[in-house]
């Protein structure tokens, strides 16, 4: 179990600087025809170097057997219990494009998506069409209105955007229209109670409205919503953990979670490379670095195990670079589990390594699901990854007497 709230009494503000590469989906499970995961299967000598002599193990993000999103497992490694601090999808995504929410507003994340003659979902990405075309989409949706609300579109990367809707008295407790399956009908906005109830009618003339904008479009011929939310309570990096922190994210997602905890956003390109040029730029303005890496989730995710392969080596290439900033304290591990084979997020725990200078290191040869089961942190919370750092970095006071 981990007292955060204890942990919050004894951070003390130091010179130290923590850096935490979260390398999305990085985990999986042995792939048909090879016997290992990605993470064992690349080539990563410098992961593996830095694995030996460093602290391993692995984290459960949510709990034993749960399944999590990136939003609760991200919030879990940054110090916040995500059972406690449950936040949608769509706050995250309209915070990422830089979308200022009100107290009243509903904000959900959308995909365009692909469907059939009888309205049934054959591509839930509408095979991830070209961000242009996203953003020539959403320019003509955002001539369709419906009384009582206001709708706020922003086109992301690919096939995503974001909804906001603005207006008197919303509720955010609102069923996802996304089943998550191809093979079936994009489902109502459904109210989860009955202060929704208005706002969930509202947002389904809105959709019946984009179904038709859309009927002719190809593949993009339908709309996806999910993570309905407002905007929640939740005390920053800085109040709760006396840090400095910055994120270097190029995904609208995790640069919406790192700024609702309060992280400055680094502005940062599309790639590995600019990421870490990114953190080498700006090493000396902060105390803490969160790192996203997000391409090992979205070919897992795919299916896709040749890439994931391909991307991990290419993260592990960088090491060195980062490495070479000497960071008090280095983290590297990922927020969820994403096997190829299972093409989604899984409930398996995930490959985690704590360097410092404070660490024990003990027999792991190498940086992977199979070697951090045996490492001496063992299996533990993704919650006590931050109280780790935290301790590494000598930023926690002593307890007690």
């Amino acid at each position: 179990m981990v007292n955060i709230e204890l942990i919050k009494e004894l951070c003390q503000k130091t010179e130290s600087k923590i850096v935490m590469v979260v390398v999305d989906g990085i985990g999986g499970l042995p792939y048909p025809g090879i016997g290992r995961s990605a993470l064992e299967e690349a080539a990563t000598p410098n992961l593996d170097n830095l694995a030996a002599a460093s602290s391993c193990g692995l984290v459960e993000p949510v709990a034993l057997g749960i399944t999590p999103g990136s939003g609760p497992s991200h919030l879990a490694l940054f110090g916040y219990d995500p059972l406690k601090h449950e936040i949608g999808r769509g706050v995250l995504e309209a915070l990422g494009v830089g979308l200022k929410l009100g107290p009243s507003d509903v904000a959900a994340r959308g995909n365009f998506c692909t469907v059939d003659e009888f309205g049934i979902i054959t591509d839930r990405r509408a095979g991830r069409i070209p961000t242009e075309e996203n953003r020539r989409l959403i320019e003509g949706l955002r001539s369709i209105s419906v009384e009582g609300i206001e709708v706020i579109l922003e086109p992301g990367k690919f096939h995503r955007f974001v909804a906001v809707f603005r207006g008197q008295g919303l509720s955010g407790d609102i069923e996802d229209t996304d089943p998550q399956h191809v093979g079936e009908r994009p489902k109502d906005a459904v109210p989860r109670s009955p202060q929704a109830a208005d706002t969930a009618n509202l947002i389904n003339q809105w959709i019946a409205k984009v179904r038709k904008a859309l009927k002719e479009e190809y593949p993009a011929n339908m709309v996806l919503l999910r993570g309905f939310a407002g905007l929640p309570e939740i005390p920053t990096m800085s109040q709760a953990f006396k840090l400095t922190p910055a994120a270097i994210a190029s995904y609208p997602m995790y640069r919406g979670l790192a700024r609702l905890v309060g992280m400055e956003i680094l502005e940062t390109g599309l790639t590995i490379k600019d990421e870490v040029e990114t953190l080498k730029t700006h090493f000396d303005d902060y105390d803490f670095f969160y790192v996203h890496v997000k391409d090992t989730d979205s070919s897992g995710e795919d299916g896709d195990f040749a890439r994931k392969v391909q991307v991990i080596e290419e993260f592990d290439s960088f090491v060195p670079s980062i490495l070479d900033l000497e960071p008090d304290v280095l983290i590297v591990t990922g927020d969820h589990s994403t096997p190829a084979k299972l093409k989604g997020h899984s409930w398996h725990p995930v490959p985690f390594l704590i360097h410092s200078q404070w660490v024990r290191p003990e027999g792991v040869k190498e940086f992977g699901e199979s070697m951090c089961a045996n490492g001496n942190l063992g299996v533990f919370p993704s919650l006590g990854a931050l109280p780790l750092a935290l301790a590494n970095a000598l930023k926690l006071g002593k307890f007690g007497a």
